[in-house]
Protein backbone atom coordinates (compact mmCIF):
# COMPACT_ATOMS: atom_id res chain seq x y z
CA UNK A 1 0.00 0.00 0.00
CA UNK A 2 1.77 3.37 -0.94
CA UNK A 3 1.58 6.44 0.84
CA UNK A 4 -1.00 8.03 -0.79
CA UNK A 5 -3.44 4.89 -0.17
CA UNK A 6 -2.50 4.85 3.73
CA UNK A 7 -3.60 8.77 3.60
CA UNK A 8 -7.14 7.55 2.14
CA UNK A 9 -7.42 4.73 4.25
CA UNK A 10 -6.52 6.60 7.15
CA UNK A 11 -8.97 9.47 5.88
CA UNK A 12 -12.00 7.03 5.63
CA UNK A 13 -11.53 5.64 8.88
CA UNK A 14 -12.21 9.01 10.28
CA UNK A 15 -15.07 10.17 8.26
CA UNK A 16 -16.71 7.15 9.61
CA UNK A 17 -15.51 7.72 13.45
CA UNK A 18 -14.06 4.73 13.21
CA UNK A 19 -10.72 3.89 15.87
CA UNK A 20 -7.76 1.05 15.06
CA UNK A 21 -5.72 -1.18 17.12
CA UNK A 22 -2.63 -3.51 16.25
CA UNK A 23 -1.53 -6.87 17.61
CA UNK A 24 1.89 -7.55 16.16
CA UNK A 25 4.14 -10.58 16.49
CA UNK A 26 6.27 -10.83 13.15
CA UNK A 27 6.13 -7.42 12.05
CA UNK A 28 7.42 -5.99 15.53
CA UNK A 29 5.97 -2.48 15.50
CA UNK A 30 6.03 -1.69 12.13
CA UNK A 31 2.66 -2.10 11.38
CA UNK A 32 1.32 0.54 14.07
CA UNK A 33 4.86 2.84 12.67
CA UNK A 34 3.52 2.61 8.86
CA UNK A 35 0.05 3.49 10.10
CA UNK A 36 1.32 6.67 12.28
CA UNK A 37 3.53 7.94 9.82
CA UNK A 38 0.11 9.06 8.24
CA UNK A 39 -0.41 12.96 9.66
CA UNK A 40 -3.62 12.95 11.72
CA UNK A 41 -3.75 9.27 12.58
CA UNK A 42 -4.46 10.23 15.93
CA UNK A 43 -7.71 10.47 15.16
CA UNK A 44 -8.29 7.15 14.15
CA UNK A 45 -5.22 4.81 15.75
CA UNK A 46 -5.54 4.30 19.41
CA UNK A 47 -2.38 2.09 19.86
CA UNK A 48 -0.96 -1.08 19.16
CA UNK A 49 0.53 -4.36 21.29
CA UNK A 50 3.85 -5.89 19.64
CA UNK A 51 3.14 -9.29 21.95
CA UNK A 52 6.50 -11.24 19.81
CA UNK A 53 6.86 -13.35 23.06
CA UNK A 54 4.37 -16.41 22.38
CA UNK A 55 3.32 -16.41 26.05
CA UNK A 56 2.10 -12.41 25.95
CA UNK A 57 -0.27 -13.39 23.11
CA UNK A 58 -2.51 -15.75 25.16
CA UNK A 59 -1.30 -12.95 28.88
CA UNK A 60 -1.96 -9.63 27.04
CA UNK A 61 -4.28 -10.53 24.00
CA UNK A 62 -6.16 -13.68 26.02
CA UNK A 63 -5.32 -16.15 23.16
CA UNK A 64 -6.36 -19.29 24.42
CA UNK A 65 -2.79 -20.96 25.83
CA UNK A 66 -4.13 -24.47 24.38
CA UNK A 67 -3.94 -23.47 21.04
CA UNK A 68 -0.31 -22.07 21.83
CA UNK A 69 0.64 -25.16 23.32
CA UNK A 70 -0.88 -27.03 20.50
CA UNK A 71 -0.41 -25.32 17.18
CA UNK A 72 2.17 -22.93 17.97
CA UNK A 73 1.93 -18.76 17.68
CA UNK A 74 1.53 -19.38 13.92
CA UNK A 75 -1.91 -20.47 13.38
CA UNK A 76 -5.42 -18.80 11.71
CA UNK A 77 -6.91 -19.21 15.04
CA UNK A 78 -3.65 -17.34 16.81
CA UNK A 79 -4.33 -14.45 14.09
CA UNK A 80 -8.06 -13.97 15.02
CA UNK A 81 -7.18 -14.37 18.61
CA UNK A 82 -4.61 -11.32 18.43
CA UNK A 83 -6.77 -9.28 16.38
CA UNK A 84 -10.11 -9.51 18.71
CA UNK A 85 -8.17 -9.64 22.07
CA UNK A 86 -6.49 -6.11 20.72
CA UNK A 87 -10.01 -5.11 19.37
CA UNK A 88 -11.49 -5.36 23.18
CA UNK A 89 -8.41 -4.16 25.12
CA UNK A 90 -8.31 -1.38 23.46
CA UNK A 91 -12.32 -0.13 22.84
CA UNK A 92 -11.48 -0.34 19.00
CA UNK A 93 -13.78 -0.69 16.36
CA UNK A 94 -11.20 -2.59 13.83
CA UNK A 95 -8.51 -4.78 15.21
CA UNK A 96 -5.46 -5.74 12.91
CA UNK A 97 -3.07 -8.74 13.84
CA UNK A 98 0.12 -10.02 12.39
CA UNK A 99 1.53 -13.53 13.58
CA UNK A 100 4.30 -15.46 11.43
CA UNK A 101 7.71 -16.70 10.34
CA UNK A 102 9.96 -13.76 8.70
CA UNK A 103 12.60 -16.21 8.38
CA UNK A 104 15.85 -16.41 7.60
CA UNK A 105 14.94 -20.25 8.81
CA UNK A 106 11.56 -22.08 9.52
CA UNK A 107 10.03 -21.70 12.99
CA UNK A 108 8.44 -24.69 14.29
CA UNK A 109 7.91 -26.95 11.15
CA UNK A 110 6.85 -23.14 9.14
CA UNK A 111 8.88 -21.72 6.58
CA UNK A 112 9.83 -18.63 6.27
CA UNK A 113 7.16 -16.22 4.83
CA UNK A 114 4.02 -18.37 6.23
CA UNK A 115 2.22 -15.35 7.58
CA UNK A 116 -1.76 -14.89 9.25
CA UNK A 117 -3.08 -11.67 9.07
CA UNK A 118 -6.20 -11.13 10.94
CA UNK A 119 -8.95 -8.76 11.08
CA UNK A 120 -11.29 -8.13 13.79
CA UNK A 121 -14.69 -5.72 13.64
CA UNK A 122 -18.08 -5.58 15.69
CA UNK A 123 -19.63 -7.84 12.61
CA UNK A 124 -17.12 -10.14 11.92
CA UNK A 125 -13.50 -11.93 12.32
CA UNK A 126 -11.52 -13.10 9.16
CA UNK A 127 -7.83 -14.46 8.87
CA UNK A 128 -5.51 -14.51 5.67
CA UNK A 129 -2.81 -16.95 5.04
CA UNK A 130 -0.07 -15.37 3.42
CA UNK A 131 2.86 -17.16 1.79
CA UNK A 132 5.80 -14.94 1.16
CA UNK A 133 9.31 -14.78 -0.52
CA UNK A 134 12.19 -12.50 -0.18
CA UNK A 135 14.28 -11.51 2.81
CA UNK A 136 13.00 -11.13 6.57
CA UNK A 137 12.82 -6.85 6.11
CA UNK A 138 11.13 -7.76 2.75
CA UNK A 139 8.35 -10.24 4.32
CA UNK A 140 7.77 -7.94 7.32
CA UNK A 141 7.25 -5.07 4.62
CA UNK A 142 4.75 -7.19 2.63
CA UNK A 143 2.83 -8.09 5.86
CA UNK A 144 2.69 -4.67 6.68
CA UNK A 145 0.85 -3.87 3.11
CA UNK A 146 -1.34 -6.42 3.35
CA UNK A 147 -2.34 -6.16 6.34
CA UNK A 148 -3.68 -2.65 5.62
CA UNK A 149 -5.27 -3.58 2.55
CA UNK A 150 -6.97 -6.10 4.35
CA UNK A 151 -8.26 -3.87 6.65
CA UNK A 152 -9.46 -1.65 3.42
CA UNK A 153 -11.49 -4.86 2.62
CA UNK A 154 -13.70 -4.77 5.73
CA UNK A 155 -13.86 -0.95 5.36
CA UNK A 156 -15.10 -0.97 2.10
CA UNK A 157 -17.16 -3.87 2.40
CA UNK A 158 -19.28 -2.34 5.73
CA UNK A 159 -17.74 -4.91 7.63
CA UNK A 160 -16.49 -2.53 10.24
CA UNK A 161 -19.64 -0.70 10.60
CA UNK A 162 -20.05 0.45 14.06
CA UNK A 163 -22.67 -1.75 15.99
CA UNK A 164 -25.45 -0.09 17.27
Amino acid sequence: MNDEELRALVGELAAGGALLATAESLTGGALSARIVDVPGASRVFLGGVTTYATPLKAAILGVDPEVLDSAGPVDPRVAIAMAEGVRALMGADFGLATTGVAGPGPQDGHPAGTVYIAIATPTMSTHRLLALSGTRAQIRARTVDRALELLAEALRSGDGAKAD
